[in-house]
């Protein structure tokens, strides 16, 4: 089944939870191909997209790497001695569509030669772009965007993340040509509840 690759303007994003929200909107199953700051006793992306999700455990496939280090992926698989390679990086079977999350943002590295945006054309997933929505969001998004669509990638649309600003929103639909698929609320403690409620227009 088709799905979407989940990436972000940058770290911190909001890109698991987003996720998350995806895998419930869409019945969807989850996958992240690469993992790091997953160290003993952490809790790991697929585990807070299991608990916030509550799906069942069959719909969350593991990692293919997954690196203790928080670091990018390249720098905790150096101190790890791991190489992390695209052509180990294969789609799982799955008769849902699948929500597959990147590590950080467009352009971090993997390995000594190749980007997640490299991964992602390498999967060929339609794109989905995490964006925050205060001052900076513009430039960011934008430059996102314009990587993707250079690397000949299709973007879905973007989902905003944090407090309601419209006129960012506005510039980011206008200049980006892209459509506002959500404008999530950033919600600290989380309220799942309240996120859940939240439209997705796809």
């Amino acid at each position: 089944m088709p799905g979407y690759f989940v990436t972000g303007t940058d770290t911190g994003i909001g890109k698991t939870v987003v996720s998350a929200w995806l895998v419930h909107h869409l019945a969807a199953a989850y996958w992240k191909p690469v993992q790091s700051g997953a160290g003993p006793g952490e809790e790991g992306d697929r585990e807070v997209v299991g608990r916030l999700s509550g799906v069942a455990a069959e719909r969350l496939h593991p990692s293919t790497y997954c690196l203790a280090l928080p670091r990018s992926p390249h720098e905790a698989a150096r101190q790890e001695e791991v190489t992390i390679s695209l052509q180990a990086l294969h789609l799982p079977e799955e008769r849902r569509p699948l929500i597959v999350e990147g590590a950080g943002g467009v352009l971090v590295p993997l390995n000594e030669r190749e980007l997640m945006v490299d991964l992602m054309v390498h999967l060929a997933l339609p794109v989905l772009l995490v964006a925050r929505t205060q001052l900076g969001t513009i430039n960011h998004t934008l430059l996102s965007l314009h990587c993707l669509r250079h690397a000949g990638l299709t973007v879905a649309g973007v989902i905003l993340n944090g407090a309601a600003d419209r006129e960012n929103r506005l510039a980011i639909e206008h200049y980006g040509q892209v459509p506002i698929l959500a404008e999530l609320p950033w919600l600290q403690p989380l309220d799942w509840q309240r996120l859940l409620a939240v439209e997705l227009r796809l």
